[in-house]
């Protein structure tokens, strides 16, 4: 007798489980500290633990769950690139662009994930997230982060 697992709980359990011990990891190599005087490697320690956390309760339950009604369908491989190549940019050319135009085309490129957007919807998300940050890292927060950067200026 086989009995069906939910194969996207399954497999959403053990991405998380992944992640959080990856990044569990990576934490360790900064100081800790601890509650009372965090290092920086604290909060994403403890991030960690909760992204592992939620990855084994969620594999728990797929193997208590029944079959998936709706089969797993195929890769969204396009938003996936999409999704990747916005994450990359950023990091890429934050320093360089600043923050501001990286943010937008970051946050442009990953809007097109999700078949549903249109390029004006994503225009306007990028645009509102874009001055959001500004005004909460710059504006509120007061961080030394440039609007524009080196490569803009002429």
């Amino acid at each position: 007798m086989t009995s069906q697992k939910s194969m996207k709980d399954l497999l959403a359990g053990l991405i998380f489980i992944g992640f959080g011990l990856a990044f569990g990891y990576a934490s360790l190599t900064y100081e800790i500290g601890t509650a009372l005087r965090m290092g920086p490697g604290y909060f994403p320690l403890i991030l960690s633990g909760v992204i592992l956390l939620l990855g084994v309760v969620i594999f728990v339950q797929s193997l208590a769950a029944g079959p998936d009604e709706i089969p797993l369908g195929r890769v969204p491989w396009f938003g996936l690139i999409l999704l990747t190549g916005g994450l990359i940019f950023f990091g890429v050319t934050v320093r360089g662009l600043g923050l501001a135009p990286s943010l937008f085309v970051a946050t442009f490129m990953s809007a097109f994930a999700s078949e549903r957007t249109s390029v004006v919807g994503a225009f306007l998300l990028a645009t509102a997230l874009t001055a959001i940050c500004i005004l909460i890292f710059i504006w509120a927060l007061g961080l030394s982060l440039a609007v524009t950067g080196p490569w803009l200026r002429f």
